[in-house]
């Protein structure tokens, strides 16, 4: 196979007119491109330059060949400027995946930001209450809430949210407000589907073990669980970043402030490398740690 060092030779040795100039002109010697343009004519099974003493001629294989190098060798520069363009202005698509809550709550509220930032990247938000493979769903980058268990991905923390129990002032009025644990048994709890971790919410027993409840009313989305308690269906224990507007316009009440444990759960961006992260993969990780300061502890 052609290498493209013995293309390079060849077409300085075409454009300086000499082995001599050309090999001043590579930082090698005169042999060494008589040997690779040599080596090239061996592989190629024909003769591209007819050597005398006084002067090099071109045959018809040969000005075949140049013209073919200097496409190549033209194609390879243009790759390389189109690329060094590419890495200092990132470019291109970002397949983003997280849970519906997520997205609504902390990265759609950047996106136009990030566009205006990032003119030439593209966004594709994909939501999924699951947590996807993403190698095999062909995902860039994927931001999980609570503990990561896959250790073969590189994460970056983004910051971390509290965890509330939280029930709409409607809802207090007609059931009222709990003080303890005990008080739980007599309202309707809503919780999550799966897994049951997230229905472990941060409260201590007289055992000394957390609280799992038993919820009523159970929901795979963390947004599916606030509009129940926004429309005073029960009690959630959510995040505050999905709350924190709720909370401001008291639709949502804090409950249970004096007895709840100060539980945080850490949002990560998390992503597969290998060797340097994707210039715009790194644009977009790099952006939501800086804005996200404001919005999550």
């Amino acid at each position: 196979m052609l290498n493209i060092e013995s293309l390079i030779a060849f077409v300085s040795v075409m454009d300086t007119g000499s082995f001599s100039a050309a090999a001043d002109r590579l930082g090698q010697t005169p042999s060494g491109i008589s040997r690779a343009i040599s080596r090239m004519e061996t592989q190629l099974g024909t003769t591209l330059l007819k050597r005398t003493t006084r002067r090099l001629d071109i045959t018809e294989e040969g000005e075949w060949l140049l013209a073919r190098a200097r496409q190549i060798l033209s194609d390879l520069h243009d790759t390389e400027a189109s690329m060094n363009a590419r890495l200092s202005q990132p470019s291109g698509l970002v397949r983003v995946s997280a849970a519906t809550p997520v997205l609504n709550h902390l990265i759609a509220p950047l996106a136009a930001d990030f566009m205006d930032s990032y003119p030439l990247i593209r966004l594709d938000l994909v939501s999924g209450e699951t947590v996807v493979d993403l190698i095999e769903e062909k995902i860039d980058l994927a931001i999980r809430i609570g503990p990561l268990a896959d250790s073969t991905l590189h994460a970056r923390g983004l910051g971390s949210s509290r965890l509330r129990l939280l029930a709409s002032p409607d809802y207090l009025k007609r059931y009222g407000i709990p003080q303890k644990i005990e008080d739980l048994s007599a309202h309707r709890l809503i919780g999550f589907t799966s897994p049951a971790t997230l229905n472990m919410w941060p409260l201590t027993q007289d055992n000394g073990n957390n609280y799992l409840i038993q919820a009523q009313i159970t929901a795979s989305s963390g947004e599916t669980l606030r509009h129940l308690a926004l429309r005073g269906t029960g009690i959630v224990c959510l995040a505050d970043f999905l709350t924190s507007e709720d909370r401001e316009k008291g639709q949502l009440l804090s409950i249970m402030e004096d007895v709840s444990l100060p539980w945080h759960q850490p949002v990560w961006a998390v992503f597969y490398k290998q060797g340097a992260l994707a210039p715009r993969i790194n644009a977009l990780v790099t952006f939501l740690a800086e804005r996200l300061k404001t919005t999550l502890d």
